[in-house]
Order: structure tokens, then C-alpha cells, then sequence
């Protein structure tokens, strides 16, 4: 297990990763995958089970689904730095014939990759059904999921929640990004949804909060806090409360960097808040 100084740098450097892979190709979505730096890296080095190389099969491991996948930059990033395809692979991003899309696919096999995730509000389903073959196969790892705040608009998503519960799909731990920022503006303004966490609670859920999204050993106190609430017979929700576009001044506080790319001299500013410590690709 990395030190938090260990996991920072690897943090800084994979803001790094998401602000030059916008950049080179005018193209993608920053503000949500800089609020998630922190998370995936936590997910990905400190708390999932993982097996060495990468099938589809996911038995004898913990398994993640991203369903927000607009904020691929930042799974990528996580994903090359983790170890699963070469980090000098990033500098395809969004280009012809890459492996690394705007919205992640699997057609392509990229290692790390389980599902399609463009079209939103499906993750959580798909989530389910793989702890739920989990169960099934005897394998005691955990499913773990990534959905938008905003996504949770998606009339789908409260199906698979009602079903969760339900069936008491209890090896499952569902984060929601609670940025309250979308693409057209906050969340309340567009459809506002109340209490997510009266809402999930409602379902039958368990649900936990961790108020310093963006803050690892907060992330990393709230996932073992989560894995120990597994097994009980509900599955679990984390209310993942972060800042859109977090490590960039400009970005934070306003849903504008939800999908736009920095021009040349703002690159430069983030870059010069978020000094390389791995190298970049």
C-alpha cells in the first residue's frame, strides 16, 4: 500500500494527465473527472482487490464500473498509472482509431474497460448483475460503481435501486459524485432531486457520507467504512460530496468546465497549480 504523499503525487499527476489530454484534442470533459481524481486513485491503489493482468471474466476480484463515462480522461489516467496499458498510450485520447474514446467501449479491449458507459444511467444495472454473479459463483470480492449526480436524473437508475434492495444485493457499493453541477448549470436548476440520501434511504439502501470528497484519507476512511457495512444485506451507497474541476482555480465552482478544453495559456496556468511528480507521457 502507497503513503498519502505517495497517492497525492500520483493525484497531481493525473490532473496532469486529464488537463493535456482535453487540451490535445479540443475535446472532453475535465471538470468532472478533476473532481474524481482523488477517488479512482484511492479505488485503484488503496482499496480494491485486484488481480494481476485483465479479463473480462472479473472472478477472484473486486470489480469497477464506471457509469459516468464522460469522465474517462480521469479512468484512463487511473487505469495507465495502475498498470493496465502503457501511460504513453494516453497521448491517443479522443483521436482516430484509438482505444481511448470519448465515452469508454470495449470493442477496442482496453484493459480495464468492462462496459460501455456513453449513454448514461446505465452502470448501476449492469453493476448489479455482476454482484449478482458474484453471488452466484461464490466469489466474496465487491462490485464497486461510479455515477454523476446529475445522472441520477435518468429514470433507470431508481429501477436498479429499487432492485438492489430488493434482492438484497449486499456486495455491492454504488459512489455518486455529488458536485451539484451538470452541464447546463447546477442540479437544482435543472431537475432538482432533494435529498439523495433520504431518496436511496427510502430504497432501502445504506448509505454513508463523505463530506471531504477530495480529500484521500477521508475517500479511503469512507470506502473501508463502506466495505465493512457489506454482507448485511442491503447494498451501499457513499454520497461522494466534491468540487467540479478540483486543482484548478479557474475550473472549481461553476458547471462551465463540465465538457469544454483549456486553450493554450490556461493549460499552462493548471499545469503550473498541479507541478508534475511521475512524469508525464
Amino acid at each position: 500500500m502507497a503513503n498519502i504523499q505517495q497517492l497525492q503525487d500520483l493525484t497531481t499527476q493525473v490532473r496532469r494527465d486529464i488537463l493535456r489530454m482535453v487540451h490535445a484534442v479540443n475535446s472532453g470533459h475535465p471538470g468532472g473527472s478533476l473532481g474524481c481524481a482523488e477517488f479512482l486513485v484511492a479505488l485503484y491503489q488503496e482499496i480494491m482487490n485486484r488481480k494481476d493482468g485483465f479479463d473480462m471474466d472479473g472472478k477472484g476480484e473486486d470489480l469497477f464500473f464506471l457509469s459516468n463515462g464522460h469522465i474517462s480522461p480521469v479512468f484512463y489516467s487511473v487505469l495507465a498509472r495502475s498498470g493496465y496499458f502503457p501511460v504513453s498510450e494516453l497521448a491517443t485520447f479522443r483521436k482516430l482509431n484509438t482505444r481511448l474514446q470519448g465515452h469508454p467501449t470495449t470493442h477496442e479491449g482496453l484493459p480495464g474497460v468492462r462496459i460501455a458507459s456513453g449513454s448514461l444511467g446505465q452502470g448501476l444495472s449492469v453493476a448489479i448483475g455482476a454482484a449478482q454473479a458474484k453471488k452466484l459463483n461464490n466469489d466474496t470480492n465487491l462490485v464497486y460503481s461510479l455515477h454523476g449526480d446529475g445522472e441520477l436524473q435518468e429514470g433507470q437508475n431508481w429501477e436498479a435501486i429499487m432492485y438492489a434492495s430488493a434482492k438484497k444485493v449486499d456486495n455491492l457499493i454504488a459512489t455518486v459524485d455529488l458536485n451539484g453541477k451538470q452541464i447546463d448549470g447546477t442540479t437544482d436548476e435543472v431537475l432538482n432531486m432533494g435529498s439523495l440520501r433520504a431518496k436511496f434511504e427510502a430504497f432501502d439502501w445504506d448509505v454513508l457520507e463523505v463530506v471531504e470528497g477530495n480529500n484521500l484519507e477521508a475517500i479511503i476512511a469512507g470506502l473501508n467504512e463502506a466495505k465493512s457495512r457489506t454482507g448485511k444485506g442491503k447494498p451501499v451507497c457513499i454520497l461522494l460530496h466534491t468540487e467540479m474541476g478540483n486543482g484548478v482555480d479557474y475550473m472549481m465552482y461553476s458547471h462551465a468546465w463540465h465538457g469544454k478544453a483549456p486553450n493554450d495559456e490556461q493549460l499552462a496556468k493548471a499545469l503550473e497549480q498541479n507541478v508534475e511528480t511521475l512524469g508525464d507521457y
